[in-house]
């Protein structure tokens, strides 16, 4: 049986393109340094000091002449009439920022996932390879590590500051957004039909015939709230993981609306970007997306109601549309945050008295030093659906095509799965092919199904809870 063939080769191809094409060809870069984008330059000192009416003497002697040999840190008036100029942002710039490399090596690796993973498809629908492994399912499994890694590494910048409660706010949401978790899943089927139940009820079943070998009836409950648990744990560190973001997320989408006051196609999109998590909890509320459709009644109705699996596949379209949406205004949002260092400026002019000129070309810079965290924030929860969408789909026994539901296979009972191996053989080597024969039934296409649909959902829950907290803070509590 052909284990890999030739997805093993596209693999291996993808993998020395990635490496061989970073430096000269990157879409994370393009993205980000292909001029559209512009920064903001600080004022140099020598122009604070004549804006303070302290030109810098010419010589020593004229120095020591004029009593500036200890002279102190030079401080400007706030309201000083000094100009910010701009630039394109170029890859040269974007070099010495913080976490740039990572942001590129991740948003590549992120494409080309996206590209193995249509290659896969394509060469499925052709051949329709049955007895080989999916090695698409691999590389999005790695999209999903490697993301949860990159939010991991930006919430550990709020857990170093010293000031400003960065971290008492992780921690409070992470609680918060546990209990929110265990709430979830207390839902019914009935109201959220993201299939835990049904996944769950599949383990249990599976694995209630070794327990019963075993002596351990009594596991089952556990192993159940294990993995509930599990569950609303990661739903926690995802909460964590996405408050800051969502806070970002607010302030550059009203920062984008104000800047594109005369583009009213581009406010739409905007607008339906920042409502795109809401049309994601809509698609698995039963209440309004599927009874709303298949339970409204119709008067002089002549076509056809669609099926289950039209439904099915058509909800996974809107999730990828809903996906390559966020992805088509990732430039305006970072185009406002990157004018943050005007609006901070401009701020900084309504106050009184003096700041000290190195404070002023601090606040200029550090907004420049930080656009890949931001782009970081935003792009990373987008990869993250767009491939737990992939993953749904291709784990899960749906099709993108619109046809019946999917009916994916009985999985064999964990009982009759153990394989038989030579008495001569390693103790080591039997207790493997048992371990081996046990997860293969465990995970089955109900359980996957249910977990990749509450990360979807739970996903989308936290950057509408998280960016509707960011609008009325920023609006509201920021402002006062």
């Amino acid at each position: 049986m052909a284990v890999l063939g030739v997805q093993l080769v596209v693999t291996l191809l993808t993998a020395t393109l990635m490496h061989r094409l970073a430096p000269h060809c990157s879409f994370a870069r393009w993205l980000l340094c292909n001029g559209s984008l512009f920064r903001y330059i600080h004022p140099s000192e020598e122009e604070l000091r004549v804006l303070a009416g302290k030109p810098r003497p010419r010589s020593r002697k004229e120095r020591w002449t004029n009593g500036l040999h200890d002279e102190k840190p030079l401080s400007v008036p706030r309201d000083a009439p000094f100009r910010l100029e701009t630039c394109p942002l170029t890859a040269v710039d974007a070099l010495v920022l913080r976490f740039f490399l990572e942001y590129q090596w991740f948003v590549d690796f992120a494409v080309y996932s996206v590209g193995v993973y249509l290659f896969t498809e394509a060469y499925y629908f052709v051949l329709g390879p049955v007895q080989e492994a999916n090695i698409a399912v691999f590389w999005c499994l790695l999209t999903l590590a490697f993301s949860l890694k990159v939010f991991l590494a930006v919430t550990r910048l709020y857990f170093g500051a010293k000031e400003g409660g960065e971290r008492s706010v992780c921690l409070a949401s992470a609680f918060l957004f546990l209990l929110l978790a265990m709430l979830v899943q207390v839902v019914r089927e009935e109201t959220l039909e993201l299939g835990l139940e049904s996944g769950l009820a599949s383990v249990t079943q599976n694995l209630e015939p070794v327990l019963k070998k075993q002596g351990w009836d009594w596991a089952l409950p556990v192993i159940k709230l294990a993995l509930r648990l599990g569950l609303a744990v990661l739903g926690s560190l995802l909460g964590a993981f996405l408050i800051f973001p969502g806070l970002r997320l607010a302030q550059t989408h009203q920062d984008a609306l104000t800047l594109s006051a005369d583009r009213p196609l581009l406010q739409l999109l905007l607008h339906t970007s920042f409502l795109s998590p809401l049309c994601t909890l809509w698609l698995w509320t039963k209440p309004v997306a599927r009874d709303f459709l298949y339970q409204t009644p119709r008067r002089n109705m002549t076509s056809s109601l669609p099926s289950e699996g039209t439904f099915d596949s058509l909800r996974l379209w809107v999730l990828v549309a809903l996906c390559l949406l966020r992805l088509a205004v990732t430039r305006p949002h970072l185009q406002a945050y990157l004018c943050l260092a005007k609006s901070r400026v401009e701020q900084l002019r309504k106050e009184a008295g003096r700041i000290e000129a190195r404070e002023i070309q601090q606040r200029v810079v550090r907004v420049y030093c930080y656009v890949a965290v931001v782009s970081l924030q935003y792009l990373t929860p987008v990869i993250l659906t767009l491939h737990c969408t992939l993953l749904l789909k291709t784990l899960g026994g749906y099709s993108w095509a619109p046809g019946p539901a999917p009916t994916s296979p009985a999985p064999p009972q964990a009982s009759d799965t153990f394989i038989s191996v030579d008495p001569a053989e390693d103790e080591v080597q039997q207790t493997a092919a048992q371990v081996a024969g046990v997860l293969g039934s465990l995970l089955t296409p109900l359980f996957l199904r249910g977990v990749l649909a509450y990360l979807i959902w739970w996903t989308a829950a936290c950057q509408l809870l998280s960016s509707l907290f960011g609008l009325y803070f920023h609006q509201h509590l920021a402002a006062s």
